[in-house]
């Protein structure tokens, strides 16, 4: 599944693993993206939601 919100749009954040050696290794910060049925147009529709998006009521299950 692709770690993209279907409303905010909101993608994987990118950084580093640091260790206690410090040796940097690429890592991804995914977002809390949930498979909800929400109504969009007044027809029910399956979409990738974040839940930041959930919790502020911008989609309604």
């Amino acid at each position: 599944m692709a770690a993209v919100c279907d409303i905010c749009d909101k993608k994987p954040g990118f950084g580093n693993n640091r260790p206690w050696s410090k040796k940097a290794t690429r890592r991804r910060f995914d977002p809390n993206i949930q498979r909800v049925r929400a109504v969009l147009n007044g027809t029910p529709k399956r979409m990738n939601v974040c839940t930041t998006c959930i919790k502020a009521g911008k989609v309604s299950r």
